[in-house]
């Protein structure tokens, strides 16, 4: 709803260009005991092509969940490795987005989240996220 943000992108990537991603990636931000210092987690992230935050999930009100999501930033040659070789499909679900907030507000919650598209949490092994875990 915001300026500039009107269009909602499913954008679909390949499994290998989404680990590769994760296996390139740097926490963004600070975390003691997963970083040496300070300085040493500035010069991964300024190296890192890929950035990764982990944001609370949050319902349809918008209230936090009790876990967290992947929220994955990328710069640099993983952002061309994005365009040119891992995206796999892109729909606009624009007009997905507004019914589901039009039944929201109108208080429909089972009929809006019948509509949200499935998520099930990514098979990954331990190893590609142990990097990541703040």
């Amino acid at each position: 709803m915001k300026a500039g943000q009107e269009t909602v992108l499913a954008v679909e990537i390949s499994r290998d260009g989404f680990e590769w991603a994760l296996c390139h990636a740097c926490l963004s931000g600070y975390v003691r005991g997963v970083h040496l210092d300070r300085p040493a987690w500035h010069r991964q992230l300024k190296r890192s092509p890929a950035r990764v935050q982990w944001d609370p999930e949050r319902d349809l009100h918008l209230q936090p969940l009790p876990y967290r999501s992947l929220q994955l930033g990328l710069s640099g040659e993983a952002v061309r490795r994005y365009a040119d070789e891992w995206t796999v499909a892109i729909r606009d679900v624009t007009p997905l987005a507004h019914e589901i907030h039009a039944l929201v507000s109108g208080g429909n919650l089972g009929c809006a989240a019948r509509l949200l598209p499935q998520e099930r949490p990514y098979p990954v092994g331990d190893q590609l996220l142990a990097h990541l875990q703040g």
